[in-house]
């Protein structure tokens, strides 16, 4: 990998696609942290933790805590990406115009990007409005709905603005724009993370009896959670990397004097052909009504809880369809599996390959060429794509599902019994575990770990296929790289 980043920068041309690529992502990180005028979000953080919009969050780089310009993120850009290339399978004149005009295509994804924006901007400054995260001028003034149109506006015009970087970075860059936009941003939560699991070893030092004890088994808790997620990130290293040789035999033929062909070939087909696109698409259809549910709660023109801390009506609604509820990753391993399949149709012909290995002379050892192989090649797809998928959801859903009972299930056995039940005779027992379990600290760490799989995959993803683009262009430049 590192004479692959030696070989990229020695070029001059794909040191000068690098070098724009981190600029654009340099000036995505500059708009994480510019302010929105009469904004005030400074304990907006808090009241995220353990909600959809602490995802939200962690994709737009901290953006969204802060309420700053690109508060929005990117994901306005997907979702008109995903209702678009939906409505062309469903549409056919709309599908026409996706295969004959890509620029045609482009300006509606644009446009369609601009009104998903709007609405969610509106969204977002009812729930700053409401929530008191606005300046005086702002909610008392007579002007109050100018303010308010200004602060829209800004909102509109950073995602806008986020969309064209993602699109520069297509054009003149090193991989997908909206893949790296979302590296950019998760990566920059990781000090928040790291700090998360420091404060919370750190915060067992507090007692006064049994500290030691208590030290040790939160130390031990956040070494075992480092430990499952650099077991994940190996896991996906290897899965990604893997692939299906579907052996190839070329005829021999006679040209003048001299023989050609007789080789023995083999076609790879990827385990996880997709990337991280499925995961990305899914992750952005689900969130999608429990973040307008989370804004208009937040905005308080939706109540959740009634005063006597029962739920209301939306209150369920939400407890069914949100990260807590089944509904959530039910949708999300479907959703994972329903793209992987959909893009692996957009992304390999099985008929065009059939037919390139004909022209060329090629056969698979038993399978008649023609129609005959291109079935072959699809069947295989299929079962290919199917395990690809189940990786997908397996690595995705496993945070997610251990994520708000790993902390208290371990707990409960180490601290309540264990094999022993030695700690359960140490005084303070109860308070350190009730502490801990309820600690706004614990509750950010353990939200961050809950879509810590999601994340885990989009980093891990963009990465491989980042130095895989990179592996092409030098290929072409006669390069060894560490594919090779």
């Amino acid at each position: 990998m590192l004479q692959t980043l030696k070989n990229a920068w020695n070029t001059k041309e794909i040191r000068t696609k690098i070098l724009f690529t981190l600029f654009i992502l340099l000036l995505f990180r500059i708009g994480t942290v510019i302010p929105v005028p009469y904004v005030e979000a400074n304990n907006l953080a808090d009241s995220l933790n353990g909600t959809i919009l602490q995802y939200m969050n962690t994709l737009s780089g901290g953006a969204l805590s802060q309420m700053t310009l690109f508060a929005l993120g990117v994901q306005p850009y997907i979702n008109a990406s995903i209702i678009i290339q939906l409505l062309a399978v469903v549409f056919p004149k709309l599908g026409e115009i996706a295969k004959e005009d890509k620029k045609k295509m482009t300006a509606i994804t644009r446009i369609v990007t601009l009104v998903l924006a709007i609405v969610t901007a509106v969204g977002y400054y009812f729930m700053l409005l409401n929530g008191g995260a606005l300046t005086k001028a702002a909610t008392e003034s007579d002007l109050a709905w100018l303010y308010g149109i200004v602060i829209i506006a800004c909102y509109t015009a950073g995602a806008t603005l986020v969309m064209w970087l993602a699109e520069r970075i297509n054009e003149r860059g090193i991989g997908n724009g909206i893949s790296l936009i979302l590296f950019a941003g998760i990566v920059s939560e990781v000090p928040s993370f790291v700090y998360s699991l420091v404060q919370f070893v750190a915060s067992t030092y507090s007692y006064t009896e049994n500290v030691v004890l208590y030290a040790i088994i939160s130390t031990v808790f956040a070494v075992l959670l480092v430990a499952m997620l650099l077991a994940l990130i190996a896991f996906v290293i290897y899965i990604t990397g893997s692939e299906r040789r579907i052996p190839v035999q070329y005829a021999k033929k006679v040209v003048g004097r001299k023989m050609y062909g007789g080789q023995s070939s083999n076609l790879p087909i990827k385990l996880n052909m997709t990337g991280v696109m499925p995961i990305i698409f899914a992750s952005s259809i689900v969130s999608f009504v429990p973040t307008i549910i989370q804004i208009l709660a937040n905005a308080k023109v939706l109540a959740l809880t009634n005063s006597d801390g029962t739920h209301t009506g939306w209150g369920t609604f939400m407890e069914i369809i949100g990260t807590d509820g089944f509904v959530y990753p039910l949708l999300t391993f479907v959703l994972i599996i329903a793209f992987a399949y959909f893009y692996t149709q957009i992304t390999f012909n099985p008929i065009e390959v059939a037919n390139n290995l004909k022209k060329q002379g090629g056969a698979i050892p038993g399978i008649r060429q023609g129609r005959s192989t291109a079935d072959y090649i699809k069947k295989i797809l299929n079962k290919i794509t199917l395990a690809g998928a189940l990786f997908l959801a397996f690595i995705a859903l496993l945070p997610m599902l251990l994520g708000p009972h790993a902390l208290k299930y371990f707990f409960e056995w180490v601290i309540r019994g264990g094999y022993t039940g030695v700690f359960a005779q140490n005084p303070g027992y109860e308070q350190f575990y009730e502490m801990l379990y309820i600690q706004p600290t614990v509750s950010n760490l353990v939200s961050i770990f809950t879509f810590g799989g999601t994340t885990l995959l989009i980093v891990v993803g963009v990465a491989i296929e980042t130095f895989r683009e990179l592996e092409a262009q030098l290929t072409m430049r006669n390069y060894k790289g560490f594919l090779n």
